[in-house]
């Protein structure tokens, strides 16, 4: 049993924006345990753990002046708000204005607001994002696909291929896995979900002899970079993949006119991650095992290592370039399409990454975000990476958030933001903690929705948020007031009475699909792969049960096909597969999404959530080559099914 929070304690945990109890999967109250909450407030600087030490920090709270004003100030386009006193309001183009409250005439954007002695951001958030049109595509891992041009994994290129040959086929819309950048030293990070770095892009996937500089080179050159090229196994070895490669673009790296040659050169973000990545080529991509003095972008050492790494700086740098400069060009092969290309945001960092290194202010040391217990992960999940701390975002106005959401619109047309609940809380699993033992910290959603908001229309992008499973009303609702589409997945549509909602009554505002990277395969859903992965990775604590739910689920979700008019001998998996995606097609969802491997009948899904090396994540490729997925008889049939339901909108 947890140890009860007392009400001071309570007061000071909610005041820093801790909760102390909350609802779980099964709508039942859980209380935090007493210890949990100060390790939390601990990571926030906040001592509770003595008597003197909670009545201290809960004295601190209790006189903070009524109207002082927030570190971030955030008002909706037109709209007015009071102020303690005269103030001056710096417009982002540094046009200057003397206010006695908030004039409702600002633009949207992001601005400062001098008041009495406080300096504070003022944010001025757009009105609700216009919806996208009607339309269908696909989702699908970038590195799971491999084309007679990639080596061993997906790349830039295959990525324009993909939009250029689903666009041909009638689809307005391509989500692909987060593209951030992963470390690349000693080892490869397989997960697209823990990034080095959210604000670059993954060399891995630059195509080799796309690189201008092979074009130019040497034949002799040419011929040992082709020589390099890895072969393709049952699994997608990452490692073995970027070997190959940073070897190749080693030799082409002195025929490339354009690479940088000057570290002082380079702008700063990008200089600060290429340093990240010389370092971690020495010291190994976890920053906390590095030499002292290094620990820090700020630190002492740095600037020495820096120019004693200089060519190995430049190397990272040229390579960031080249994968930036490869996916605006696939950007632009999907010119022309309903939506276009949909980046996915991934919730967080690595903690030993370049983000770490470099944003460490803004993140909670030590602390790492997860979720608690559910019906699929009844241990709870870890993910080890660090929150951002809600009071260093208010603090900088939001800015390494606004450069975040900028960076990954950068060469996009949609913004897919993976558990779009983190922009209101996330739960925080402190140092030395397990993932049951955790809580849920709250941040200022209406700040982090204005910003996402700012950078969406300023890119003219849709935003989709992924809001499945357990989350508060409260999301899905901002979500649609903000204009921002949630997430319909055919498992978890269910009425008040938990039966499999039909998709024809699914809520509009929605991006509909079958499944998802984290969810079962068509086919693994009707073999009971999910079942059997998860046993055999020791996430379930009764087998037995979880294999007579999956039964019952597979039983309705047949009824639910007969039902609806798409009933088929359920002893053809194939047959049952295509009925499914028939059924997709009747949904009310703005955007509608189809994943090869579930057309595919592919049985493994791309993750198993909870597991590291007991399942072969982020590893799978698909059962087909790009050469011949989109003339595959069984994408052209749901393709044709998709295409029948737009033109009938």
């Amino acid at each position: 049993m947890p140890e009860p929070v007392e009400p001071e304690l309570a007061e000071l945990a909610t005041a820093h924006g801790i909760a102390v109890r909350y609802r779980d999967a099964d709508e039942q109250e859980v209380e935090v345990d007493r210890g949990v909450v100060v390790d939390v407030l601990k990571a926030l600087d906040v001592d509770a753990t003595t008597p003197d030490a909670l009545a201290s920090a809960l004295a601190a709270v209790r006189s903070v002046d009524a109207d002082a004003l927030p570190a971030t100030v955030v008002v909706d386009e037109g709209s007015t708000r009071p102020l303690p006193a005269d103030g001056v309001v710096t417009l982002e183009d540094g046009t200057q204005r003397s206010v006695s409250s908030v004039p409702p005439d600002l633009p949207v954007g992001y601005h400062r607001l001098a008041c009495r002695d406080q300096d504070v951001a003022l944010i001025v958030a757009p009105p609700a994002l216009a919806p996208p049109p009607p339309t269908w595509g696909w989702m699908v891992q970038l590195y799971a696909v491999r084309s007679d041009g990639s080596w061993g994994c997906g790349d830039y290129g295959d990525l324009g291929s993909l939009l250029s040959g689903t666009a041909e086929q009638g689809a307005g819309a391509l989500l692909v896995n987060p593209l951030h950048a992963l470390a690349l030293a000693p080892e490869v990070e397989a997960s697209p979900y823990s990034p080095s770095s959210r604000r670059f892009l993954h060399p891995l996937y630059v195509r080799v002899p796309d690189v201008p500089a092979y074009a130019v080179a040497p034949s002799s050159v040419r011929e040992s970079v082709d020589a390099l090229r890895p072969p393709s196994g049952d699994l997608v070895d990452h490692d073995a993949v970027w070997a190959a490669k940073s070897a190749a673009l080693e030799l082409l790296r002195p025929h490339d006119a354009s690479a940088p040659t000057d570290v002082d050169a380079l702008a700063p973000e990008l200089r600060d991650v290429a340093t990240w990545y010389a370092l971690a080529e020495r010291h190994g991509s976890d920053l906390h095992t590095w030499p002292a003095g290094l620990g820090h972008v700020g630190d002492s050492s740095v600037a020495a290592a820096r120019r004693e790494l200089a060519d190995r700086v430049l190397f990272w740098a040229w390579c960031l370039q080249l994968a930036d400069a490869q996916l605006a060009a696939a950007h632009r092969a999907g010119s022309g399409m309903a939506v276009g290309l949909i980046a996915d945001l991934a919730v967080g960092c690595s903690a030993g990454g370049a983000d770490a290194w470099t944003l460490a202010d803004a993140l909670a040391a030590g602390v790492s975000v997860g979720a608690p217990p559910d019906d699929f992960n009844q241990q709870g999940q870890d993910w080890a990476l660090p929150p951002w701390r809600p009071d260093a975002l208010a603090r900088s106005g939001y800015a390494p958030l606004r450069s975040m959401i900028r960076g990954v619109l950068r060469h996009a047309d949609g913004l897919r933001v993976d558990h779009v609940a983190g922009l209101w809380r996330l739960w925080w699993i402190p140092p030395g903690r397990g993932a049951r033992e955790g809580a849920y910290v709250h941040y200022d959603a209406r700040a982090m929705l204005a910003v996402v908001a700012i950078e969406a229309s300023r890119a003219g992008a849709v935003v989709v948020g992924e809001d499945l499973g357990t989350v508060e009303p409260e999301v899905t609702e901002g979500l649609a007031e903000h204009g921002m589409l949630g997430c319909a997945v055919l498992w978890f549509q269910r009425s008040a009475d938990g039966a499999l909602l039909p998709p024809r009554q699914w809520h509009p505002e929605t991006l509909a699909s079958v499944s998802t990277h984290d969810l079962p395969t068509a086919a693994g859903f009707l073999d009971d792969e999910h079942v059997r992965a998860r046993a055999e990775a020791g996430l379930l604590d009764d087998v037995s049960a979880a294999r007579s739910g999956s039964a019952r689920d597979r039983e309705e979700l047949l009824e639910l096909l007969a039902s609806e008019g798409f009933g088929v001998d359920a002893s053809d998996p194939g047959a049952v597969i295509l009925a499914m995606h028939r059924l997709l097609a009747t949904a009310r969802s703005r955007v509608v999404l189809a994943a090869f491997t579930d057309v595919l009948g592919d049985v493994r899904q791309p993750n198993l959530p909870g597991t590291v090396d007991a399942y072969p994540n982020w590893r799978i490729p698909l059962s087909r080559p790009l050469e011949a997925l989109l003339t595959d008889p069984r994408v052209l049939a749901v393709a044709r099914s998709l295409c029948e339901r737009t033109s009938g909108l």
